[in-house]
């Protein structure tokens, strides 16, 4: 099964998805829906409430949850554990078993994501579209949006690059993502989302303009010297990942001397959202 996941919002809550690019189709996490629907606030009593209910339908003979799959999902401790999923039709079905008054508006959600994901596929604008969207409704700015679609752009060209150099997906991929980041940064990956105090968030998304422009001028540059010197394999793949850091490290440097301080700032999204809204706050104030 060809999955590629992500995360939904309905309203507050987080609801895991894959989708599988064969079938063309959503796979839901049923625990994630489960505590939505119960409004439960401890993930461990939505997983209890799930297992009673899949005993119970078992017994009466339901071929629902029967029939559903697992896959490995992201679990709140960032590692990636089986976890119980079922299609949009199958969770329609499980959903008349849980008694909410969400459960009508659920349906319509789920309904909303799919046909999304459909009109996406066949105008790929759209998903574009839908990111602008998402993170002009977290309170990102024009600016730092524009600056987090060119990052996409530029790293999907670096990881068909890798591809092309006979480079694995997955461990690969973050091993000279690793390189890329230490080499510009200072800091590794891991060391990097300590700085700014993030868990299983993303750091990019929690990166200023500045970390996030030299991060994909890294990037960009990595890609364009993977392509003049055409490396195959981890080796030489990851020499060309620190000669990519390297030219970030010195715009940083450059930049760091003239500004008398460090661009790498340990601030994350919501401080960095949260000093905007206060400096256009102030500005409202004084034109009153």
């Amino acid at each position: 099964m060809d999955t590629k996941q992500a995360l939904q919002l309905y309203e507050d809550r987080k609801i895991r998805t894959a989708w599988d690019a064969e079938q063309e189709e959503w796979y839901f996490s049923v625990v994630d829906v489960v505590e939505a629907l119960t409004d439960s606030k401890d993930p461990l009593t939505a997983r209890k409430y799930w297992n009673k209910l899949k005993q119970r339908l078992r017994e009466e003979g339901n071929e629902t949850v029967t029939n559903c799959h697992q896959l490995k999902l992201r679990a709140a401790d960032g590692k990636m554990r089986l976890t119980d999923v079922a299609t949009m039709s199958q969770m329609f079905r499980l959903i008349q078993s849980i008694p909410s008054p969400k459960a009508e508006p659920f349906k319509v959600w789920m309904a909303e994501v799919a046909q999304t994901r459909i009109d996406q596929l066949q105008d790929p604008e759209l998903s574009i579209e839908q990111a602008m969207a998402d993170y002009k409704r977290l309170g990102y700015s024009d600016n730092w949006i524009n600056q987090r679609l060119k990052s996409i752009e530029v790293r999907k060209y670096l990881t068909d690059e890798w591809k092309r150099s006979s480079v694995q997906e997955g461990r690969d991929f973050a091993i000279l993502t690793n390189i890329i980041t230490r080499e510009w940064s200072g800091k590794t990956v891991k060391q990097y989302k300590q700085h700014k105090g993030l868990k299983k968030e993303s750091l990019r998304d929690n990166m200023t303009l500045t970390e996030l422009a030299l991060n994909t001028l890294a990037e960009a540059a990595t890609t364009d010297l993977s392509r003049e010197h055409s490396p195959k394999g981890m080796r030489e793949s990851g020499e060309v990942a620190r000669k990519g850091g390297h030219v970030a490290k010195t715009a940083r440097l450059e930049l760091e001397r003239e500004l008398g301080h460090s661009v790498i700032s340990s601030n994350r999204a919501n401080d960095y959202l949260l000093q905007v809204s206060n400096t256009t706050e102030d500005n409202e104030d004084k034109e009153k």
